[in-house]
This record gives structure tokens, sequence and C-alpha cells, in this order.
């Protein structure tokens, strides 16, 4: 089992923009030291009531505290993007890394984001799906001509490659049954979000391990989990203090419509114990061992990401998880 560190990057209106990202270089800093495997962040626009980095800029500045770490974008939007772009700057990232990048990819789901880049949103899957054709055809082939609905690439002889072969990692986001059958279709990683319920997931990791069957793929090496985490002394102590911080912030969600990209009737306007239950992860060390050898067991994750800080909270109470963290539950999961 490897641990990932997410890196909170939405900051609250007032708060100085250059010192959240200092402070997220610290935080990187002490998840290397304290043995974690990965660090990531994620990629939305007009995220208010937050200010928010954009990603690419804000991983390279990381990269630089990162050490072994793989560096994650976790996700780039990609229907949002041009192909071409995005090709020649994931490979700049994985240069910058030294071949330790890994793809995170997603459709997204707000209406404001596809309005203002003219992106209409009900060609969000088709775009994903041409442009990550023509990303996979500008990393491995010598020559490149492509002409399709949504993008034209000129013949070319494209030059700017990543380092690892034949590419990144490419994790695949997705919350929807339709989406998790694309991923196993397409042969990748699905990126399970922190945002659904255990019991959800187990019953969407049934249909995503039939569609890998059924497109003749084999179950990825890497199965990676993403979870609101809040580690302390004990659960109570737990709750308590992650609430006045991750409550506001799965309201700005419910608000942005995250909650209705799931499936069911899941809702995340409820009272915060309702909320949390077999959602979000809060309790002592002991608790966090006794969860992800469960989330191993019944789901076979053995790649999960923690978001430990969200929106106003302050730098003292995630450098203290992060050591608690290496202190007292790395080494107990690192043989899982």
């Amino acid at each position: 089992m490897k641990l990932g560190f997410f890196v909170n990057s939405q900051y609250l209106q007032g708060e100085s923009m250059p010192q959240k990202v200092q402070g997220s270089a610290e935080q990187v800093r002490a998840a290397r030291d304290a043995g974690f495997s990965l660090i990531a962040a994620g990629q939305h626009y007009l995220a208010a009531p937050y200010q928010m980095s954009t990603l690419f800029p804000l991983l390279a500045r990381l990269a630089a505290e990162a050490g072994d770490m793989q560096v994650a974008a976790s996700i780039i939007l990609v229907p949002l993007h041009n192909p071409v772009e995005l090709a020649e700057s994931v490979a700049t990232m994985d240069c910058i890394t030294g071949g330790r990048f890994v793809f995170g990819i997603g459709l997204g789901y707000q209406e404001d984001e596809y309005t203002a880049f003219g992106v209409r949103r009900d060609e969000r899957v088709g775009r994903m799906s041409e442009s990550m054709a023509v990303i996979k055809k500008l990393w491995t082939e010598d020559e490149v001509e492509f002409q399709g609905k949504y993008f034209t690439v000129p013949k070319t002889k494209p030059i700017t490659k990543p380092v690892q072969k034949p590419h990144p990692p490419i994790w695949v986001a997705a919350n929807n049954d339709v989406a998790i059958k694309r991923a196993a279709r397409w042969g990748y990683p699905w990126l399970i979000n922190p945002h659904a319920t255990v019991p959800m997931i187990a019953d969407q990791w049934v249909r995503y391990e039939e569609a890998l069957e059924a497109a003749g793929n084999p179950t990825p090496a890497v199965l990676p989990m993403m979870r609101e985490l809040y580690v302390a002394r004990d659960r109570e102590t737990a709750y308590i203090e992650s609430q006045p911080y991750l409550e506001p912030k799965y309201a700005a969600y419910a608000s942005w419509g995250q909650d209705k990209a799931l499936p069911g009737e899941e809702s995340f306007s409820v009272p915060y114990q309702d909320l949390a239950k077999d959602r979000f992860l809060l309790g002592s060390p002991g608790d966090v061992v006794s969860e992800l050898k469960r989330y191993n067991h019944e789901l076979g994750v053995n790649y999960m990401i923690f978001r430990m800080q969200w929106p106003g909270m302050p730098q003292e109470q995630v450098l203290k998880q992060i050591e608690l963290l290496g202190r007292e539950v790395i080494p107990q999961v690192k043989d899982i």
C-alpha cells in the first residue's frame, strides 16, 4: 500500500496566494520526509467561493520539493483543453519530475467551466476520447497527422516527448457507471473519487472488473483511491477538528452539483455525521490503518491518496497530521 498526499490549492478570499503556495511547498517537504509516495493536485476554474492555483505551474513548483515521490495531476479536465497543448505540457512535467509524472484525466461536471471555455457539455466525452487519441499519437509516433471531429493536427514530426515510455501512467477519474466502464475499456486504472461511500464504490467495482474482462484487459497493477482524511489522537477529536473546514467544502460541492454527478440520489446537503459516514476517513492512526486494510481487502486498492486540508485550515493542523501518519501509519501499511 502506497500513500499519496493531495495538496489543497483552493484558498479563502483574502488569503495570500503566495503564502499559501509556500505553505504547500512546506507540506510537500514534510510528506516527502514522512514516507509518502506521491503528491497530487487538482484542476478547476472559476472556483468561487475560493481562489485557486492553476495546476501545471503549481505542480512544477512543488516538484522541486518532491524528491523521489511521484507527482500527479488529479485531475486534468481534458475536454476543456487542446490536445497538442496538453501533450506537450504533460511531457514537460514528466521531464521536470524525471519521469515520475502521473496523468490523471476526467470530464468535469461544472457547467460554468464549459461555458467559459466555449465547449458544449454534451460534447465532452467525444472531445476527451479524441484528445486522448491525439495525445498518445504525439507521444509515441514519429510522424502524426490527425483529422477528427473536434481537432486537427497537420502532418508533423513531434519532438517533445515524455521521459516514461511509452508514456506517463494514465488514471481515469470517474463517478458514474458509464464513465467507470469507459476507463475499463481503455484499460486504465479507475481513480476512485473521494465523494462516494464505500458501499457505492464496492458496487461500482464489480462493474469495473466486469468491463475489464469484457474488453480483454487485465486488472491494472495500480488501483488508486482518493479519500478525505483527518487523523488525530482519537475519532472524536478528528470529527471536531475537521468539521469547520470539511463541511463548508462539501457545501460548495453541493452548490457546484458534484453530488448530482454520483449515481443514485446522493446529496451532500445533510448533517456532517451523515455526510462523513463511510465517505470520510476521520479517526486515530489505528482507525486509519484498519480502514486501509479494509479498502485493500474489499476493493484491492493499493494506492491511497489523502486530502488532509480544506480551505481555511491552518498550516499547523496539516503538518501535524503528516507527521502522525509518517510515524504511526505508513510503517504499518507498507506491507499490505
